[in-house]
């Protein structure tokens, strides 16, 4: 059993980790509001990319079409690119995404399929380099870096174009986490490479407008689809960013909570062996004076 001092000492140092834990609750409170409006601010930028994308690519010939859009014709090589936070202390949130990621990458394995992956975030690369450490052929870490802007996301898709023109993969994949609320995130993949056109629904007039486009709608899509790939990137770094902050103010809540039932118990456990000590002494003394 331990000693009063030992369990003062244990108190105290509980109610030391209590505040840290606290203050990081409020400072992860305080920055999931800038990280949420920043991320809600670009799903129109980026949902409207993708109504231009799918308008284009009606009035292009496959043949026509830019490479990034039709892909090499191949599945054989598959490069993964898996988004997550550069700290921990933020729950499941990395481990969820690694997770996706990696179950991924197995099931292209077991098809015979060649996997390359790069990691974008320190937890990530720590996490997938346990099992899947071969595979890794480049790793990105936006630690130094206070607020994630396009320039960032801009230099990751480069990267992967230029990897693709050099004919080191047929397809990409995207993997981070889609902020949903402040206990909800869902680990999401997205294909960049080849960019499909996705389907957007047209209403009134717009359904039977016809455009044209000057230059031709390839060339168009030829500078439109590696912006696109920039800002899917760039969308899926401020989610990241949302859905940390999320989960950090989560955990750190829980453990606030858990450090404060912690101390309640030890509090009561110090003033039962306490109070044994009291007594143990009191009947001592009365059994001392008694003896004289």
């Amino acid at each position: 059993m331990a000693s009063l001092k030992e369990l003062r000492n244990r108190i105290a140092s509980v109610k030391a980790t209590q505040k840290i834990t606290k203050a990081m609750q409020m400072v992860a409170a305080a920055k999931l509001r800038r990280a949420q409006e920043a991320a809600e601010a670009a799903r129109p930028y980026s949902e409207r990319m993708a109504a231009v994308m799918a308008n284009i690519g009606k009035a292009v010939d496959v043949a026509d079409a830019p490479a990034l859009m039709t892909g090499t014709g191949k599945s054989d090589v598959h490069l993964l690119i898996v988004a997550t936070a550069e700290r921990g202390l933020c729950g499941g949130f990395n481990s969820q995404i690694a997770r996706f990621a990696r179950d991924h990458a197995r099931r292209l394995v077991a098809e015979g399929k060649t996997v390359k992956i790069i990691t974008v975030g320190k937890k990530g690369y720590d996490i997938l380099r346990r099992d899947l450490d071969d595979k890794i052929v480049d790793r990105i870490e936006l630690r130094d870096i206070k607020q994630i802007g396009f320039a960032n996301a801009d230099a990751i898709a480069k990267k992967v174009i230029a990897m693709f023109g050099a004919g080191e993969f047929d397809v990409a994949t995207l993997f981070y986490s889609q902020f949903k609320s402040v206990i909800s995130q869902i680990p999401t993949a997205q294909q960049l490479i080849p960019a499909s056109a996705p389907e957007v629904a047209a209403e009134g007039a717009q359904a039977s407008a016809v455009y044209e486009y000057e230059p031709d709608a390839s060339e168009i899509l030829s500078d439109l689809i590696p912006r696109n790939i920039s800002v899917q990137i760039f969308s899926a770094l401020l989610e990241n960013a949302a859905g940390e902050m999320g989960a950090k103010m989560s955990a750190m809540d829980n453990a606030t909570r858990n450090a404060g039932d912690m101390i309640n118990k030890l509090t009561i456990t110090y003033n039962r062996q306490r109070q044994a000590k009291i007594t143990t002494e009191l009947i001592e003394i009365i059994a001392g004076a008694e003896a004289l």
